[in-house]
C-alpha cells in the first residue's frame, strides 16, 4: 500500500468506526467518535510509527464527569505536537486534566482491544485501498 497522508487516515478512520470498533460497543447518535480513541490512535501508530500514545483523562465541561482517552502524540524539535482525531467525542469546554505518554512496553492489550483494533485496521485499509483505485495517495511529510 502507498504511505497515506493523515488527512486520508482520517478520513478512512471516519468512515470506519462502528459499535464494533468502539469500547464497550458503546454508540451515541450523532457522535461516531465516541468510544473510539484507543483503537483510533493504534492505528494511526500502525501508519506512523513515529507516533506515540498518550493516556490521559478529560475533564468534561460541566466538571463533574471524568473519563478516560487516548491521542496520538509526535516528538518535534520544537516540542510535542498532540493530534487527537477522536476528541470531538468530547462536548465544547472540555479539557485534560493529566496526561502521560505510553512506551511501547506499557500498551497492554487485551484480547478484545486487539480485536478492535485489527477491524479498524482492516476496514482502514480496505477504504485506503478503494481510494488508491481511484487515484494516488499523497505522502504526507512531518517535520522533525
Amino acid at each position: 500500500m502507498a504511505t497515506a497522508d493523515l488527512l486520508r487516515i482520517r478520513e478512512a478512520l471516519e468512515a470506519s468506526w462502528d459499535e464494533k470498533t468502539s469500547y464497550m460497543a458503546m454508540k451515541e447518535m450523532g457522535n461516531p467518535a465516541f468510544g473510539q480513541c484507543y483503537p483510533t490512535c493504534r492505528v494511526v501508530q500502525y501508519f506512523f510509527p513515529e507516533m506515540e500514545i498518550a493516556k490521559g483523562e478529560v475533564w468534561n465541561k460541566n466538571g463533574r464527569e471524568i473519563h478516560k482517552h487516548y491521542w496520538n502524540v509526535l516528538r518535534t524539535k520544537n516540542g510535542l505536537c498532540h493530534i487527537d482525531l477522536t476528541w470531538s467525542q468530547f462536548p465544547p469546554g472540555s479539557n485534560i486534566r493529566e496526561y502521560v505518554i505510553l512506551g511501547c512496553n506499557q500498551l497492554d492489550d487485551s484480547e478484545q482491544t486487539r480485536k478492535r483494533f485489527e477491524l479498524l485496521l482492516e476496514r482502514v485499509n480496505r477504504y485506503l485501498q478503494n481510494m488508491n483505485d481511484g487515484g494516488n495517495i499523497s505522502t504526507c511529510v512531518i517535520p522533525a
